[in-house]
């Protein structure tokens, strides 16, 4: 009896005679005949004959098939049935009678004896970022080479997380034969491409060059900008945007690609001042045409300070209103008691600074101003009743009618009485009456008087207390110069300290007290800046009160 038998490796049915004693012999023979001749060690190629989920069976000609795993096939998307695959026999038999194969270490010899065969140390390569490991990355070139992360270079890549899957150029740094690894550096190649840029740019970037770049870090007073060749220029916030801006990120974001103009450029010390704004004209240039002098202009207010409020009249264009210019009678601490950001409002233009990019504007020029013609209304010698709207220490402010005020100085409060301070006769609030003593309308001041509403007392205050008149007096106040003493009420004489009769021992403010009374001579008076001279001197003392 003969039966067919299918032998592995064998493309046809074979006919084996079954009576025949010894056609186990003959079975063995054909199956021995069957198996390549193959050794551990060698490198094969296998034919994938399935695929699992998780892995590969190859045929590799031999008496069992190979299980390669998935994780050692990189393209496995991409990999069928048929398909040819460099495997090394590590075993001809493992305990479950397979041969133990693997295509990623027949990949990493036959990569290793291509880099040995074709390159050498310093020679180019390319490969592909296949993963990040401890201290830098490992790199596919047929085989896994090391990229040290101080190597990589990866800032233009975006960083560590971004250099994997790149397919990029590296030199190769050092070969280590006996333990089979390879070092690359990305680094070497890429300073000596940004120094042959750097070179071109240096010479052809000049003043006043349109030039692409890219956003490389963002400030609060700015952006840099890398415009190639390892050249990174000052893009500064002002030359962001003709408008007001709050922060550059508000126009700009890292990675951005824009067009900047070369504002300045230092070729010794690289320095390269960039503007953005100047891609746009200047909206100052024709400012003066939109906004003449005296015309009415609308705006919104976009900043305040303690001496104003800045007012945006377009993208590009602000003025300043001075908090004196807020109102023609009104006094503000600050701007802030009127105005708050985002407020719409309308004001005059006073000037235009084109040269400067500088515009004033005001709003109380929007009405009328109640100085226009005080002049005509007021007279010296006239006399105005009026509220006290300030107590300052030279006087006080008196409100005549809505918007005008007049200064009453100290100096006009009494013909005879000492005030050392306003305060001490009136307060803020108080209705007063004063005589209109000087009007002066282009600088806005009006001197009024209180004391002269009365008549000057000093000309009959010469004939009463003539030099040598004999007066009893009372110590008002005691300084280091002398003694004030009141004569009568609200008249006051200085006792001068070289006047005073002491002994040695004595010292004037320990001998009187205010309050004491005083005997003392007149020695001089003077109407004009109504003064008058004391002295103790040939002068009997009066005993002082017992304590």
């Amino acid at each position: 009896m003969t039966s067919k038998i299918y032998i592995k490796g064998v493309d046809s049915l074979m006919d084996i005679d079954m009576e025949k004693p010894d056609y186990s012999e003959e079975l063995a023979q054909l199956y021995a005949d069957s198996v390549s001749d193959v050794k551990e060690g060698q490198i094969l190629k296998g034919t994938v004959v399935q695929i699992g989920e998780k892995e590969v069976v190859v045929d590799i000609g031999y008496k069992s098939e190979g299980v390669i795993p998935k994780s050692e096939i990189s393209d496995w998307d991409e990999l069928k049935v048929g398909d040819k695959l460099d495997v090394i026999l590590e075993s001809k038999e493992n305990d479950t009678g397979m041969v133990v194969v693997s295509h990623e270490k027949a990949k990493r010899y036959k990569g290793w004896q291509n880099v040995l065969d074709n390159h050498n140390e310093g020679d180019l390569i390319e490969g592909k970022v296949s993963r990040k490991v401890r201290g830098g990355f490992m790199v596919d070139i047929g085989m896994e080479a090391f990229l040290p992360a101080s190597l990589s270079y990866m800032q233009d890549l975006g960083g560590a997380d971004s250099m994997v899957g790149h397919k990029l150029q590296f030199k190769i740094v050092k070969i280590n034969i006996p333990r089979k690894n390879i070092v690359l550096s990305r680094k070497e190649l890429i300073e000596e491409k940004r120094r042959e840029e750097k070179k071109a740019i240096l010479e052809t970037l000049n003043k006043g060059d349109l030039v692409k770049g890219i956003v490389r870090n963002i400030t609060d007073f700015g952006a840099f900008i890398d415009i190639g060749g390892g050249i990174t220029g000052l893009l500064h916030i002002t030359d962001m945007s003709w408008g007001r801006i709050g922060h550059p990120s508000e126009v700009l974001k890292i990675g951005d690609e824009v067009d900047v103009k070369v504002l300045d450029f230092d070729k010794k010390s690289i320095k390269v001042s960039l503007g953005l704004k100047q891609n746009q004209p200047n909206p100052w240039h024709t400012v003066g045409e939109r906004y003449p002098e005296n015309s009415v202009a609308k705006g919104t207010v976009v900043n305040i300070m303690p001496y104003g409020v800045f007012v945006e009249l377009e993208k590009g264009i602000e003025g300043l209103i001075h908090i004196s210019e807020f109102s023609w009678t009104k006094k503000y601490n600050h701007p802030n008691e009127r105005f708050k950001v985002g407020d719409t409002l309308e004001a005059m233009v006073l000037k235009v600074d084109v040269d400067n990019q500088k515009l004033s504007l005001g709003l109380k020029q929007l009405e009328s101003d109640p100085w226009d013609g005080v002049q005509e209304r007021y007279s010296a010698g006239d006399k105005v009743k009026g509220k006290i709207n300030a107590v300052t220490d030279y006087g006080a402010f008196v409100e005549i009618e809505s918007g005008v005020e007049g200064l009453v100085h100290v100096s006009d409060l009494s013909w005879t009485k000492r005030v050392n301070h306003p305060k001490e006769v009136m307060k803020k609030g108080d209705e007063i009456e004063a005589m209109v003593l000087n009007v002066d309308e282009q600088n806005r001041r009006i001197a009024l008087g209180v004391k002269q509403l009365s008549q000057d007392p000093w000309d009959d205050i010469s004939k009463r207390y003539e030099s040598g008149t004999l007066c009893d007096g009372k110590v008002t106040n005691i300084t280091n110069f002398g003694i004030f003493v009141e004569l009568e009420r609200d008249l006051e004489g200085l006792l001068h300290v070289s006047e005073v009769e002491l002994t040695p021992e004595q010292r004037m403010e320990e001998v009187y007290k205010v309050g004491d009374a005083i005997k003392v001579k007149v020695i001089h008076i003077d109407g004009i800046q109504k003064k008058i001279a004391l002295s103790q001197k040939g002068v009997e003392k009066t005993e002082k009160p017992a304590a």
